[in-house]
């Protein structure tokens, strides 16, 4: 695992997995970094970190960005535990993320 940044007791955590797309990914750092969450990772990632799109799309904050690259999806699994209740979202689901109740993401 590659852990970057201001690590944060977040209890928020957003997961890609294999993003190809830079844009999105700066976009989804910066949101992660409005919202107090860490942002994961998993490889294979579709272009480099160090690209200046990645960074221009996060804007001036992405390396304050909670980040952690992760090689592989079992990688992540094993500390999957550790976060707490999982909620997956894919563009394939049944029931949009709305109505998910996900209530107290810290689990109490």
């Amino acid at each position: 695992m590659y852990h970057s940044r201001m690590p944060t007791a977040s209890s928020l955590h957003v997961v890609l997995v294999h993003p190809e797309i830079h844009w999105n990914t700066g976009n989804a750092g910066r949101t992660c970094l409005a919202a107090g969450a860490t942002l994961h990772l998993i490889e294979p990632l579709g272009f480099s970190l160090g690209a200046r799109e990645v960074q221009r799309a996060g804007l001036d904050y992405w390396e304050q960005v909670d980040l952690r690259v992760w090689q592989h999806w079992e990688a992540f699994e094993e500390v999957l535990p550790s976060l707490g209740a999982p909620w997956f979202f894919s563009t394939k689901g049944r029931q949009a993320y709305w109505d998910a109740p996900l209530g107290d993401v810290s689990g109490a």
